[in-house]
């Protein structure tokens, strides 16, 4: 990623791109020196909206400290895991992650934690016994963050001319709802080489982040459409930095100062150095391996544009990684995540003869951009999970056999076939047959179900039920504890 300057609407190098290039060559020399006295790994952990980033990492922390049922994580499952404890949080600078918070919503509560809002973090010691027998640690650093920020580093490498001149070709050829009709109409309306307009610039930023929002709201999938912190403000909300929005713009002509194009423009690149670049410096350049989580269901129940939209969406979730091991070297002076699990969640939405077909659904949508990770040199996986599993399976019989299906509480104000259901009542639900191979055909139904009620052990919290969590650490850390 680098600097910038603008030349003709085109970009180029600037001094800041060799000093940026230095500090991550530094740190990354400082930190694997200090790994190699205290072994560390920090896994990143982020997904599309409602993907479950917070139900994995509590369900992944709360297996690991009481040692959860996890046969196919082979140094739990062998024995070689003495234990696990929490550690202060490493970085001043960044929120701890609320397990003892989340813990007791699902566990206690039965209700499924907040989406993840901001980056936060949570360190973990697990100390094992080596496979020549020797006791060591591992520290394990988990990084939380919201996928709308993952498609936020491309912008990086791209001037406002060309952010706007894609985003507008996005908006123009769309024709799923909600259509962004009303920010259309309003910047047709914008002159970009009159006086800038501050009323003019925050409208527009208004109806753009409208549209945006509406957008996740309605698919519940990860807008293509960029910056990914209109969506989650935090302390940067009513800033000049988030008070810009795509124009239409001449070609081959620099705007003159005091307009409203150079008003925009200068503010999508405080957007980039103030939002996005320490994001990317702090925080994505400095992860070893990551998972990506994927609501793919809920992708499948909207239907074949909302699919195409998911397709796209990994595709550039994977060319933001920075992928391949490349040696001794490599970790000094230019970092990378190694490996990349991408994970079907919700598994328990569907009996188990179905997952099979899910992992293969999400390969499918995935294989283009894993083919060039491979390439790369890392090691990227995919898998069909359900970090919590909420739901049992059955056999409902019907005329001519039985149709597999899954019995659990639905969320209250889910409903099906007309019925509504009030978040205490068990169900049996057959949720449809996925699509075929070429992802067409299928008639599947997306039903959202409260987290199980589990029965106390003596201290009180119960181990979670999981579909192949224990698989997703084994490739994520496994190699790590040999």
């Amino acid at each position: 990623m680098r600097g910038q300057t603008h030349i003709g609407g085109a970009v180029t190098p600037i001094v800041s791109d060799i000093i940026e290039h230095a500090r991550l060559a530094a740190r990354a020399f400082t930190e694997f020196g200090e790994h190699l006295l205290h072994p560390t790994i920090r896994l990143g952990v982020t997904g599309l909206s409602r993907a479950g980033k917070t139900v994995f990492i509590t369900a992944l922390l709360h297996g690991l400290l009481r040692g959860g049922r996890f046969p196919v994580f082979e140094p739990l499952a062998s024995g070689r895991i003495a234990g696990a404890r929490l550690a202060p949080q490493p970085d001043d600078a960044v929120p701890r992650f609320d397990y003892e918070r989340h813990v007791r919503s699902v566990v206690i509560e039965r209700e499924w934690p907040e989406s993840t809002r901001q980056i936060s973090e949570l360190r973990i010691v697990i100390e094992y016994q080596s496979m020549s027998g020797f006791m060591r640690t591992l520290t394990l650093d988990i990084v939380d963050y919201p996928g709308e920020w993952l498609l936020d580093l491309p912008l990086l490498d791209k001037s406002y001319e060309q952010w706007s001149a894609e985003t507008l070709a996005h908006l123009r050829r769309t024709t799923r709802p909600p259509l962004p009709k009303p920010f259309l109409e309003q910047i047709a309306t914008v002159d970009p080489l009159a006086p800038a307009d501050e009323n003019a610039a925050i409208e527009a930023a208004r109806l753009f982040t409208a549209y945006l929002l509406a957008c996740r709201k309605e698919h519940q999938t990860l807008s293509m459409v960029a910056p990914g912190r209109f969506l989650m403000p935090g302390d940067f909300a009513g800033s000049p930095a988030l008070t810009f929005a795509p124009l239409a713009l001449p070609a081959d002509q620099e705007p003159p100062a005091g307009c409203t194009w150079a008003m925009m423009r200068r503010r999508y690149d405080a957007y980039r150095d103030a939002v996005v670049r320490p994001f990317f410096r702090d925080h994505f350049a400095r992860l070893d391996r990551q998972i990506v989580l994927v609501d793919v269901l809920t992708a499948l129940d909207a239907g074949p544009q909302a699919m195409r939209d998911l397709q796209d969406a990994m595709v550039a979730v994977l060319d933001c990684f920075r992928v391949g091991r490349g040696g001794w070297l490599s970790a000094l002076f230019k970092p990378r995540a190694d490996r990349i699990l991408f994970a079907a969640t919700k598994a328990d939405q569907l009996h188990h003869s179905a997952h099979d077909r899910l992992e293969a659904i999400l390969k499918q949508i995935t294989e283009g951009a894993i083919a060039r990770a491979g390439d790369a040199g890392a090691e990227v996986d995919v898998i069909a999970l359900a970090a919590v599993r909420a739901t049992r399976e059955a056999l409902v019989r019907v005329e001519g056999g039985g149709l597999p299906s899954i019995v659990g509480v639905a969320t209250p104000g889910e409903w099906t076939n007309g019925q509504h259901f009030d978040g205490k009542t068990e169900m049996a639900f057959f949720p449809g047959d996925l699509p075929t191979e070429n992802l067409q055909g299928g008639d599947f139904r997306s039903i959202r179900f409260r987290p199980p009620a589990l029965e106390e052990t003596d201290d009180g919290i119960p181990a979670l039920p999981h579909i192949r969590l224990d698989r997703a650490l084994q490739f994520l850390i496994g190699d790590r504890l040999r």
